[in-house]
């Protein structure tokens, strides 16, 4: 399967309603589903779901809404079926061999727009190792060709070696000089970060597409590419910022989202370091997204899985001018809201719940803009007189 950005193909979205799971949390998956379509170019034309215990071993959904969902394909000229879940070797091959067209579950429609994304050869690198830890137990399903006998004499095992087994030996072997590469590649990011010791360190870490990128063009007067799009920013980005004559380094890291492939998590680890080894996070929410409240507990997990749940964190919430005025009768989310809480009420209850600092900003309008700048002039002070009393920042 290759890279689908700019093809403008069609797409129907399959989710299963789980027990446990409302038929709303289902339509916001597929919302985020549906964004990452169209961050690959691909247009959703219409979403199927059906309510099951547990994914159909053989076809992820029953046999009849499989029926149901290849007729419309043939009947609506539709490219692509997304499914969004990730599906086993056995299920790939059965639906495919059902539908006849192009198949994607959501880690390799990530992993699609990852390689889109990728602009240094680090993050090339990365991207490309995670892509092949997936396909590897998907060789016999996604090249049907491969399961020919090669016969005849030379190869490895005699006459009768499948090309399935070459193939994998060779994705084996790439997968180790990619792992090798991307070791040199760390070894030389570490010694950059270390010589950077001496200054503090302040990481943006969030959800995907909540404006981390918006926010540091803002705070570094920089062109860091910033897009309505989910991952417009792969590459670990680090500028100097200076508010009131201290200097800090400021990086901007890959978003987070659920459901996130494992491959990428691997692969990514060494993009990450930049949070792991940071002394500040600010943790950027969207607040205007109707579940805001999930993606917060996406990140810190992320966060916790890669060692950097305990550093001092600035609770962001961007995107305030999205909000709603409930003085103006309307509901203070957009449409798809499941919550009606004033934006004051909202400041009450999350500053009085959080053992952190909680400001509410909007980085596009630069609203509360100088409030941020206070607290971080504060607290990376702290950091100076704590780690680098004797620093010449701060005299």
């Amino acid at each position: 399967m290759t890279q689908t950005e700019g093809k403008n193909e069609r797409a129907v979205l399959i989710g299963l309603i789980l027990d446990g799971q409302s038929d709303e949390e289902v339509d916001e998956y597929l919302d985020e589903l549906e964004f990452l379509a169209k961050t690959a170019g691909i247009k959703t034309i219409k979403r199927f779901t059906q309510r099951m215990d547990h994914p159909d071993t053989r076809s992820f959904v029953g046999k009849g809404k499989l029926f149901e969902i290849n007729s419309y394909i043939k009947e609506n000229k539709i490219d692509v079926v997304i499914f969004d879940d990730d599906l086993s070797p056995s299920q790939l091959r059965n639906i495919e061999k059902e539908v006849q067209k192009k198949i994607y579950d959501r880690s390799l429609l990530i992993l699609d727009i990852f390689q889109f994304r990728a602009q240094t050869a680090q993050s090339k690198t990365q991207v490309e190792l995670a892509r092949l830890q997936y396909l590897m137990p998907r060789l016999t399903n996604l090249w049907t060709h491969l399961e020919r006998q090669r016969g005849g004499t030379g190869t490895r095992s005699g006459a009768g070696e499948k090309e399935i087994e070459t193939d994998r030996r060779r994705i084996r072997k790439k997968i180790s000089l990619l792992e090798e590469k991307l070791q040199i590649i760390d070894k030389q990011n570490a010694v950059q970060r270390k010589n950077r010791q001496k200054m503090v360190r302040v990481a943006l870490v969030g959800y995907t597409n909540v404006g981390k990128s918006t926010l540091m063009n803002l705070l570094s007067k920089s062109e860091v590419f910033a897009e309505n799009k989910l991952f417009a920013t792969l590459d670990t980005t680090v500028r100097k910022v200076v508010v009131e004559n201290l200097p800090f380094l400021l990086s901007d890291t890959v978003g987070f989202i659920r459901k996130l492939p494992h491959q990428l998590v691997e692969s990514f680890k060494s993009t990450l370091d930049e949070a792991r080894e940071s002394d500040i996070l600010i943790h950027i929410v969207d607040i205007s997204h109707a579940n805001f409240e999930d993606h917060i507990q996406v990140v810190n997990k992320t966060l916790s899985d890669i060692g950097a749940a305990d550093k001092p964190t600035i609770l962001l919430f961007n995107k305030i001018d999205n909000y709603r005025n409930l003085e103006e009768g309307e509901f203070d989310f957009t449409a798809n809201a499941k919550q009606n809480v004033s934006l004051i009420d909202l400041k009450k209850t999350w500053m009085a719940n959080e053992h952190t600092e909680c400001i509410f900003i909007s980085a596009q309008n630069k609203t509360n803009i100088k409030e941020l700048k206070e607290q971080l002039y504060h607290m990376v002070r702290s950091v100076y007189e704590t780690k680098y009393p004797y620093n010449h920042y701060l005299y």
